[in-house]
C-alpha cells in the first residue's frame, strides 16, 4: 500500500499544492495505519498509535470530500470536461461509502469501543482494504481529471 502512494505522489506530485498535501496526508495515513495494524493488541495497552491513525484518518477524508474532490469537480467544469464529470458521478457514491465507514471506524474508537483486539484487528484490515480501495480510485480521478486538463491548459511562455 505504501509504495502505491508514493508512485502517486511521483506522477502528480507538484500538480497543485493541495494535491501535494493530500497525498502527502495519505503516505502519513498508511504510516499510522501500518503501525497499528502490524500489532492490533498494541492500541489497546497504548491508546495513542490509534489515537493518532484516527485523527490522520479523517482529516484525510474531510480533505479529499470537503477540498480535493471539489477542486478537481470545478476544474473538471472550467475545462467542459464531460467525461471526467461523468467519472465523477460514478465515483464520488463510493468513495462516500468508504468515508461513512472510516468516520464510523473512528467515532467507535472515540467512544472507546475499539478495545476488543481479536474486533480490532478484524476492523483495521477490512478498513485496510477499503482505503487500498479508495486510494486506487482517488488516483484514477487525479489521472483522467489532470491530465485532461493538462492538456487543455495554456502553455506558459517563454522567458526571454
Amino acid at each position: 500500500m505504501l509504495d502505491s502512494c508514493q508512485n502517486a505522489q511521483e506522477r502528480w506530485g507538484g500538480v497543485h499544492l493541495l494535491i501535494d498535501r493530500w497525498l502527502q496526508e495519505r503516505q502519513e495515513l498508511v504510516k499510522a495505519y501500518t503501525a497499528i495494524s502490524n500489532s492490533p493488541q498494541a492500541p489497546i495497552t497504548n491508546a495513542q498509535p490509534l489515537q493518532r491513525f484516527c485523527e490522520i484518518l479523517v482529516d484525510y477524508v474531510s480533505a479529499g470530500h470537503f477540498e480535493v474532490y471539489e477542486q478537481l469537480t470545478n476544474e473538471a467544469k472550467a475545462f467542459d470536461d464531460q467525461r471526467g464529470l461523468e467519472l465523477a458521478k460514478q465515483i464520488y457514491p463510493r468513495l462516500e461509502v468508504i468515508t461513512e465507514v472510516a468516520l464510523t471506524f473512528n467515532d467507535r474508537c472515540d467512544n472507546g469501543d475499539c478495545h476488543d483486539s481479536v474486533s480490532l484487528g478484524e476492523e483495521l484490515q477490512r478498513l485496510g482494504q477499503l482505503l487500498h480501495e479508495r486510494f486506487e480510485l482517488e488516483d484514477c480521478l487525479i489521472e483522467v481529471l489532470h491530465n485532461a486538463h493538462q492538456q487543455q491548459a495554456p502553455a506558459p511562455a517563454p522567458v526571454l
